[in-house]
C-alpha cells in the first residue's frame, strides 16, 4: 500500500504490477508522460481524484496551509533606497482617467510618476477596471477621497484587502477625517488588517509632499438645508484621532447573531450620542510636482570645451544643473548656456461640486484662487471637475472656471460621458449573443437625460483611460483609450476553427426544441450579474444574481462589488425600472465579494423610485446578523442607510426557529406576500461562520435553491430536496480538492453530486475561480441537467433543454482557454504521479525512501537512476 493525495490505494492490479517490474528509467519527460497516459487513463485519474476528496473532505477545515512570508516588493524597496536623498523632481508625470464618471463607473482618477502612484477616489468597478486595462493596483501608495460617499468609497474595502493580499506593507489615506471610522467599518467583515498599515491623514493635516510632489488639502464647507454645520477649524474636534470614538456593541443571540431588541451604543463621553458623518463636506487637492533640474546640453558643453567624457565632467555637470556658474579653461560657462531651463513644477487641482449649495464657498476658497490668473502662485496647469451638468450650468461656477488662465486645461467628469469602461466584458457578451440572442443578450449603455452644458472655456469630457501628460511635456493623450467595436468582436469569433459550424449545428438543435414545446413563460428569469468569486475579473464580475419572479418584483441573491453596474449594461436606460421592482436581497456571508456591492444598490434605488415618481419603501435584506454593524457603522460616519432596509436575520429562516420578535415576524410575512412565496427557507452551510445558503418555493410550485458558498453541505441537500433550479457554487476543477477543503469551496463534481443527491430538476454551476476567468474545465460528471454560468446571462426554466446544447459551441469559442487549462491539469497530475511512484516500493526497497518492515541505511543507486534525474534536471532548466 502506498498513499496518493492522502487517500489509500493497493498497487495489486496489472497495470502496475507491470510497471513495478521494470524500475523507472526514462531519459525524458515525454516517456513518462507517455506511461502516465497508458497507466493512467483518465477515468484511472477519475477515480484517485474521487478518492482523494473523500479523504479531505474527512479532514478537519479549519486545517490550513500555513503561509510562507509575503517578500518585499521591489517598487517599495526602491522607495526605500530613495529617501534622504537630495533626488530631482520625476521626468514622467500623467494624470489618466479610470472611471470617466459615467453611472456604471463613477469618477476616479489614476496619477503616474516613476516614483509614486496616486488613486483619486476609488469607486465601485475601480478595482475591475485596474485588473482590465493593466494599471496595477500594487504600486499605489496613497488613496485620496474628495467626499465620504459611496459614490467615491465604494471599491475600497476591496482595494485595501486587495493591497493587503498584494504585500503592500502602507497605504495612505486622504480626506474627510470619518475615514478613520471607515476602516474601522471595513474591519467589521475584513478582520484586523494587521499586514498592512492604513494611515488616515484628515484634512486638518500639514500639506504632504513625498518623492513626486506636494499635495495640499483644501476643505469646502457647505451649508446645506437641514443640516447644521459640525465642522470646526480646530483639529483637536474635527479628527477622530483626537475625539473618542463610540463604541459600537450588538449583543449576540445564542445562535451566532445579532440579538433584537437589545442594540445599544456607548455614549461618547462627552454625554448623548453623537453621528460624526458630514455631508457639507468636500475636499479639493493642489497638487504641485517638485522642480526639476534641466537636463545638460552635452553637444553644447563639447563646443564650449568641457571635459565630457571624462571623470572630471561629474561635479562640473552638478553644479551647472544648481545654477551656478563654473570656470573652466579661464571661462566662465553659465548654466543657461549648457543647460535646459529648470521646470519649477506644474500646479493640478482635483475639485469635487457635488451640488449648487458647495458652489459659494468653492467660488470664495482663497487658497484655489491663488492658483488662477491674478493668483500668487501662478495658474494650474490642469483642473478636473468631478462636477454634475446642473453644477457646470451655474453662471457662477461658470465664472470661477472662467478666472483660471487661457492656458489652464479642464477635465470634467460626469455622467454626461459616452465611453465605454469594461470593453472584455462587451466582447465576450457580443461573441456569446452569437450562439443564443436571448440567454446572451447584448449589453447596453446608460445615457443621460441631461443637457450638456455650454461653457465658456476650453474644455475636455472624460473617457476612460484619456491621459494629461505633465512632463515632459503638457498634452493630450488618447492612444491608450479602448475602442469598442462588436463588429471587430464578432470577426473575430467567427474565425475560429469550427466555432460556426458549432454555431449552425447548436440554433438548429435549439430551433427543433423551441418548435415543439416553445420558449414560453418568461418568469422566472434568473440572470446571472456576477459569477466570478474573491475578486472582480475582466469578464466575471463577484457574485450577484437577480431573480425576476413576475413582472413587478424581483429578489437579489448575493450583492459584490459592482453589481449596481452590472444592472446598468444589462438593462441600460430601463435600469431605473429594474430597481423599482426590487423588494428583497439576500446576503449568503459577510466576504467582500458577497455584500459590498449593497449600500450603492440601495442609494441608486432610492434614486431610481425618485425619478420613477413612486414611493420610497425600504427593501427586505435577508442576511447574517453581523451586518448590521457594519451598516451602522456607515451610517453613523459616512452617509445614512438604515432607514433603506428592513433586516430578517438569516438564523430565523431556518428550519425549527421562531423570530422572537414580532416586528421581524411582520417583516418575514409581509415579504412572502410581495414575493408572492410560499416560503423563504436558508440553512447554515459549510463555508465560514454564519453562512447561509437560501430556498425560495413559490406558489406556482417552483423551487429555487441558492448555495451561496460552501463545501459539500448535507443540511443543503435536505433543504433543497426536488428543487426546480440549484444555483451551485464550483469555484474549483476536479482534481484541487484538497484546496477545497482549505478554502472552503466546492469542485465542480462536487457541486453535480450534491444537485444529484437533491434530486434537482437543473443544476447551474458559479462562482468561479479567477483562474477559470472565461470558462470551467468540463468535467466527467456533466449531463444534460448541468449548465455553466455566464456574467449577463438571462435564464429561464423553459431553457433547461436548451442550456446543454450550447456547451459544444461554447468549447469551440473557448478551445485555446480550454486547452490551456487541460495542459495545467495534466502538468499537476503528473506531477501528483511522479511523487506517488517515488514511495512504490521496488525489490525489497522505497524509492526516494526505506524498505517496508526495516529501515534501510544509505544506499547507491544505480548510475541509469542518476543519469535519468540529472536529465529530467537539465528538462526542468530548460
Amino acid at each position: 500500500m502506498f498513499t496518493l493525495k492522502r487517500a489509500p490505494f493497493n498497487l495489486k492490479s496489472s497495470a502496475w504490477l507491470l510497471f513495478l517490474k521494470h524500475p523507472i528509467v526514462s531519459n525524458s519527460q515525454c516517456t513518462f508522460s507517455v506511461w502516465a497516459k497508458t497507466i493512467f487513463p483518465r477515468t484511472a485519474v477519475h477515480r484517485l481524484r474521487n478518492m482523494a476528496s473523500n479523504a479531505s473532505s474527512n479532514q478537519k477545515p479549519d486545517m490550513k496551509r500555513s503561509k510562507p512570508p509575503k517578500e518585499t516588493l521591489r517598487h517599495v524597496k526602491t522607495r526605500e533606497q530613495r529617501k534622504n536623498v537630495g533626488l530631482h523632481g520625476p521626468a514622467n508625470v500623467y494624470v489618466q482617467v479610470l472611471g470617466a464618471g459615467s453611472r456604471d463607473n463613477g469618477p476616479s482618477l489614476y496619477v503616474f510618476s516613476e516614483y509614486n502612484r496616486y488613486l483619486f477616489n476609488c469607486g465601485e468597478g475601480t478595482q475591475r477596471l485596474m485588473q482590465e486595462h493593466k494599471v496595477k493596483a500594487a504600486r499605489l501608495d496613497n488613496i485620496l477621497l474628495t467626499r465620504m460617499n459611496w459614490q467615491n468609497v465604494g471599491g475600497l474595502s476591496g482595494m485595501i484587502l486587495t493591497l493587503k493580499d498584494t504585500g503592500v506593507p502602507e497605504c495612505v489615506l486622504s480626506g474627510p477625517p470619518q475615514l478613520e471610522n471607515f476602516v474601522d467599518a471595513v474591519r467589521v467583515f475584513s478582520g484586523p488588517l494587521d499586514e498592512i498599515k492604513i494611515a488616515v491623514r484628515p484634512h486638518t493635516d500639514p500639506q504632504y509632499s513625498d518623492n513626486t510632489m506636494t499635495v495640499n488639502q483644501v476643505p469646502i464647507f457647505a451649508k446645506l438645508k437641514g443640516v447644521g454645520q459640525r465642522h470646526s477649524p480646530s483639529p483637536t474636534r474635527n479628527s477622530p484621532r483626537h475625539s473618542p470614538l463610540r463604541e459600537l456593541r450588538r449583543p449576540m443571540d445564542g445562535a451566532g447573531g445579532i440579538a433584537e431588541g437589545r442594540e445599544e451604543r456607548a455614549a461618547s463621553p462627552g454625554g448623548g450620542q453623537r453621528d460624526s458623518r458630514d455631508p457639507s463636506l468636500v475636499v479639493a487637492y493642489v497638487c504641485k510636482l517638485h522642480p526639476k533640474k534641466g537636463n545638460f546640453l552635452v553637444q553644447k558643453a563639447k563646443e564650449l570645451g568641457l571635459p565630457v567624457g571624462t571623470s572630471a565632467i561629474g561635479p562640473i555637470i552638478a553644479a551647472l544643473k544648481d545654477g551656478k556658474t563654473v570656470t573652466y579653461g579661464g571661462k566662465e560657462i553659465h548654466p543657461e548656456e549648457v543647460c535646459t531651463p529648470t521646470d519649477p513644477g506644474p500646479v493640478f487641482i482635483v475639485v469635487e461640486c457635488p451640488s449648487e449649495e458647495f458652489i459659494q464657498p468653492l467660488c470664495t476658497n482663497q487658497v484655489l484662487s491663488r492658483y488662477q490668473r491674478s493668483g500668487a502662485e501662478g495658474s494650474a496647469a490642469l483642473v478636473v471637475h468631478m462636477t454634475p451638468e446642473s453644477v457646470l450650468e451655474n453662471d457662477g461656477y461658470k465664472r470661477w472656471m472662467e478666472r483660471f488662465a487661457p492656458s489652464t486645461e479642464h477635465l470634467i467628469l460626469n455622467e454626461q460621458v459616452c465611453t465605454v469602461h469594461n470593453v472584455r466584458s462587451h466582447k465576450i457578451q457580443a461573441q456569446l449573443n452569437l450562439i443564443h440572442k436571448e440567454i446572451f443578450p447584448e449589453l447596453k449603455n446608460c445615457t443621460t437625460k441631461d443637457k450638456q452644458a455650454s461653457l465658456h472655456v476650453p474644455n475636455v469630457r472624460a473617457e476612460c483611460l484619456l491621459k494629461f501628460q505633465l512632463r515632459p511635456k503638457f498634452e493630450w493623450q488618447r492612444d491608450a483609450i479602448p475602442m469598442c467595436d462588436a463588429s471587430e468582436f464578432v470577426k473575430e469569433a467567427a474565425e475560429l476553427p469550427a466555432f460556426m459550424k458549432e454555431v449552425d449545428e447548436c440554433k438548429q438543435q435549439v430551433m427543433d426544441l423551441t418548435n415543439k414545446a416553445g420558449r414560453e413563460g418568461k418568469y422566472p428569469e434568473v440572470v446571472f450579474l456576477g459569477t466570478g468569486s474573491a475578486l472582480p475579473m475582466k469578464t466575471r464580475n463577484v457574485s450577484a444574481t437577480l431573480l425576476n419572479i413576475s413582472p413587478n418584483q424581483s429578489v437579489l441573491l448575493d450583492c459584490g462589488e459592482g453589481t449596481f453596474g452590472q444592472l446598468c449594461r444589462h438593462y441600460g436606460d430601463k435600469v431605473d425600472e429594474v430597481l423599482t421592482k426590487l423588494s428583497t436581497v439576500f446576503v449568503s456571508h459577510m466576504h467582500a465579494d458577497h455584500h459590498t456591492g449593497l449600500l450603492n444598490l440601495l442609494l441608486q434605488r432610492e434614486r431610481a423610485l425618485d425619478s420613477e415618481g413612486k414611493p420610497f419603501s425600504p427593501i427586505y435584506l435577508v442576511a447574517p446578523g453581523q451586518i448590521m454593524p457594519w451598516l451602522h457603522q456607515y451610517h453613523d460616519h459616512c452617509q445614512e442607510i438604515l432607514h433603506h432596509v428592513n433586516i430578517i436575520p438569516s438564523w430565523f429562516l431556518t428550519p425549527g426557529v421562531e423570530a422572537p420578535r414580532q416586528k421581524t415576524k411582520s417583516f418575514i410575512q409581509s415579504m412572502l406576500k410581495k414575493c408572492d412565496l410560499e416560503r423563504f427557507q436558508t440553512c447554515s452551510v459549510r463555508h465560514c461562520k454564519n453562512a447561509f445558503a437560501c430556498s425560495l418555493t413559490h406558489r406556482s410550485g417552483w423551487q429555487l435553491v441558492f448555495s451561496g458558498d460552501t463545501m459539500p453541505c448535507d443540511a443543503l441537500v435536505d433543504m433543497g430536496k426536488n428543487a426546480t433550479l440549484l444555483i451551485h457554487e464550483a469555484t474549483l476543477e476536479d482534481g484541487l480538492e484538497e484546496e477545497a477543503v482549505e478554502k472552503r469551496h466546492s469542485t465542480t463534481s462536487q457541486a453535480i453530486d450534491v444537485g444529484m443527491k437533491m434530486n434537482a430538476e437543473f443544476i447551474m454551476l458559479n462562482h468561479f475561480s479567477q483562474r477559470y476567468a472565461k470558462i470551467p474545465i468540463f468535467s466527467a460528471d456533466f449531463s444534460d441537467k448541468v449548465g455553466i454560468s455566464f456574467d449577463h446571462m438571462s435564464v429561464r426554466l423553459s431553457d433547461f433543454r436548451i442550456l446543454p446544447k450550447l456547451n459544444p459551441p461554447l468549447k469551440a469559442l473557448f478551445a485555446e482557454e480550454i486547452e490551456e487549462m487541460e495542459e495545467r491539469r495534466e502538468k499537476r497530475e503528473l506531477k501528483q504521479m511522479k511523487e506517488a511512484a517515488m514511495e512504490v516500493p521496488l525489490n525489497g526497497r522505497a524509492v526516494g525512501g526505506a524498505s517496508d518492515g526495516a529501515h534501510a541505511g544509505p544506499s547507491k543507486r544505480e548510475p541509469e537512476e542518476e543519469a535519468a534525474d540529472m536529465n529530467n534536471k537539465r528538462l526542468k532548466v530548460s
